[in-house]
């Protein structure tokens, strides 16, 4: 049995390309819809009320094209708001990242001692922390806001040397403290893997909670049994939406996804208050 439905992917910004980046890598047949919120970009600096009517806006516009598995790809939403989208949206089953991105710090950690670098609100909220501390209390979590990092990947500084300063002030505390596992705790960081891994070194291993989290859709379709028919190119298929449309947002994701990303289409931003009303 097969669901040729669309997977629904949505984030503040680009970061969330990262998972749907994956997606295609493990489901090629997939189709996704995706909506980035680029014009209100970053989330993370949002109070909690309006983190949660954003990511609910964005959840609404998705769940209006018949989308099979909604998948909140920026760390804020799924830290702030996953339940208050759960609560709301019952058509489909709807998984954010940090409950995938917890699971694998849990199995990788030897040394029980487990960094988290996210938003300030990612941080503030400590869902890293109570999510892997639920399956293994002993383990220590020490969490740090890196609130530079979602505009420098914005602006493709991917390996600038202001980058490179921005990592070692933000990550030198972390190291001192002795962890050997960090978790990339927003969708964004892992367009900053390797100027992360340069400052933290090898014996700290990075945790990519997109790569996770498209394993987690991949086994909910499975068990489902709701995975797209073989033979279908998905990422020909699949549909990019932002409410803010530039040049170098394009540039970007044809950098991350290939020269084939089908057009980029832009929204406007009423579209998704309009769909809160209703």
């Amino acid at each position: 049995m097969n669901d040729s439905r669309p997977i629904g992917v949505f984030d503040s910004g680009l970061g969330g390309l990262t998972v749907a980046r994956e997606l295609f890598r493990l489901m090629p047949n997939e189709r996704i819809i995706y909506l980035g919120d680029t014009a209100r970009v970053p989330y993370g600096g949002r109070s909690e009320e309006t983190i949660r009517q954003y990511g609910l806006q964005d959840a609404r516009v998705l769940m209006g094209m018949d989308i099979k598995l909604l998948i909140a790809a920026c760390n804020t939403v799924s830290s702030v708001a996953l339940d208050y989208l759960t609560r709301h949206i019952k058509e489909a089953p709807v998984i954010g990242v940090v409950q995938p991105g917890a699971k694998a710090a849990v199995l990788r950690t030897a040394e029980r001692k487990v960094g988290v670098v996210g938003t300030r609100a990612t941080i503030a909220s400590s869902s890293y922390a109570k999510a892997i501390q639920a399956i293994d209390p002993d383990i220590k979590v020490y969490g740090k806001a890196c609130p530079l990092f979602v505009p420098l990947v914005e602006e493709g500084f991917f390996r600038h040397d202001i980058t490179r300063l921005t990592a070692q002030h933000y990550l030198y505390e972390l190291m001192d403290l002795g962890i050997d596992c960090l978790v990339l705790g927003c969708t964004h960081y892992p367009l900053l893997m390797g100027v992360i891994q340069e400052t933290v070194g090898t014996r700290i291993q990075l945790l990519d909670s997109a790569l996770w989290t498209a394993k987690e859709a991949q086994d909910i379709l499975t068990r489902f049994e709701a995975l797209a028919p073989a033979g279908v190119d998905g990422l020909q298929e699949s549909k990019f939406l932002v409410t803010d449309l530039t040049p170098h947002f394009e540039t970007l994701a044809r950098m991350l996804l290939g020269q084939n990303l089908p057009k980029i289409e832009k929204i406007n931003l009423e579209e998704l208050t309009e769909e809160i009303q209703k």
